[in-house]
């Protein structure tokens, strides 16, 4: 006599399948803006990609949206995915998606790319000998808030600064005279790493950031 009882989830193809993915994808800290669509009220969520996996992603956002809502995430610098909302964990929507098997090889792919992108962002940041420097600034963001900061240390390359601000990585700012990218966030605040050719020395770089002692 066959003891399984029919219906069982562990012979559930659908589920087994689903696990697989979950085994097979590992979720990224990336913390990129995005948007999400809702294709049956036309309403768009603006939001934070907090994670993501070819699989799925964490959605930080204030719409209330139920389980098995259609949606469409649109991901800076990864583009489009189709899915639903396969749950809510506190401020964060879990998404689901419906990607087909060439398109999840894409984003893992992407993925790939972006860890890489990451640590050799963190490395340029680090290439030039850094200067314990103390003092007061302040950095523009790109909806104009204006953030005070004390700075941590400085060099030719980038600015460590103590905030309890943290705009997304990736995200431009204007830091004093000089154009920088949030590149990582640590303890105290965030590294930024100015973009462009400052061509300066590090006393002209102090100024251009007006740093006040």
């Amino acid at each position: 006599m066959d003891a399984r009882v029919p219906g069982r989830n562990d012979k559930d193809p659908v589920l087994a399948r689903s696990r697989a993915d979950r085994r097979r994808y590992r979720r990224i800290r990336i913390d990129l803006p995005g948007k999400l669509f809702v294709p049956a009220t036309s309403l768009e969520y603006a939001g934070m990609v907090v994670d993501l996996s070819p699989g799925g992603a964490s959605f930080a956002t204030d719409a209330d949206l139920p389980n098995e809502t259609p949606v469409v995430l649109y991901a800076n610098t990864f583009g489009r995915f189709e899915g639903v909302v396969a749950r809510r964990d506190g401020p964060r929507l879990g998404l689901k998606f419906h990607s087909t098997a060439p398109k999840r090889e894409r984003t893992a792919e992407q993925l790939t790319l972006f860890l890489n992108k990451a640590l050799l962002d963190e490395s340029e940041l680090r290439r030039d000998d850094r200067t314990p420097t103390k003092g007061l600034t302040r950095f523009v963001r790109h909806d104009g808030e204006v953030v005070p900061c004390e700075v941590l240390d400085l060099s030719m390359s980038g600015i460590s600064v103590k905030t309890d601000i943290r705009p997304p990585i990736g995200e431009f700012v204007l830091i004093g005279q000089l154009a920088g990218r949030v590149a990582r966030h640590h303890d105290h605040g965030l590294g930024i790493e100015f973009v462009g050719n400052t061509n300066n020395t590090a006393e002209r770089i102090r100024s251009k950031i007006a740093v006040v002692r």
